[in-house]
């Protein structure tokens, strides 16, 4: 009964921590929701080996030992990845591609020439290159690229910042050319 109460109770405390962690971007704290959901796996296959032991099956408990450590070897290898990508200063590619998407819905914006995203402790900075029509002026330029950092700032969770460089579409067309 304790292992299934402790499974439980770590799943509880596992979803909360990742819930969490993804709101607030912290990998550390997602990796620390998925070690709370190993421990509860770990009580939970404990349950199934003593169950396992006492139904007449000796070799439950090793065999749930090396399944157990399979498990843990698992999860340790994606948080670890998960946090070294973020000390990298790595951002998911799906980040990337929904910064374009949102810069997208910018009717001004002709082209999205670059896009740039990194974490900075648990906040998403980005940079993003424009093409705009050539005949765009400076204040229309400025009044674009504050609503380009609007619209990203609104859909983009965990995002604190945006730089827009706003190119002129003809200078882009010459410069590719050259």
């Amino acid at each position: 009964m304790a292992g299934i109460v402790g499974f439980v109770g770590n799943e509880a405390v596992a979803v909360f921590r990742i819930k969490v962690g993804r709101e607030i971007g912290s990998a550390a704290l997602i990796a620390d929701g998925y070690h709370a959901r190993t421990d509860g796996l770990t009580s939970l296959a404990v349950v199934l080996g003593a169950a396992g032991v006492w139904l007449g099956f000796p070799l439950a408990d090793p065999i749930i030992g090396l399944i157990i450590t399979v498990a843990i070897f698992g999860i340790v290898w994606q948080s670890a990845k998960a946090v070294f990508t973020r000390l990298l200063d790595g951002v998911d590619p799906d980040v990337v591609g929904r910064i374009r998407h949102a810069a997208e819905h910018v009717a001004a914006v002709r082209r999205i020439l670059e896009v740039r995203a990194r974490w900075l402790g648990h906040q998403l900075t980005a940079e993003l290159d424009v093409a705009v029509a050539g005949g765009t002026t400076l204040r229309e330029a400025e009044a674009l690229s504050g609503q380009l950092e609007h619209e990203l700032l609104a859909h983009i969770p965990g995002l604190s910042a945006a730089r827009i460089r706003v190119l002129p579409d003809d200078a882009v067309s010459s410069v590719n050319s050259a």
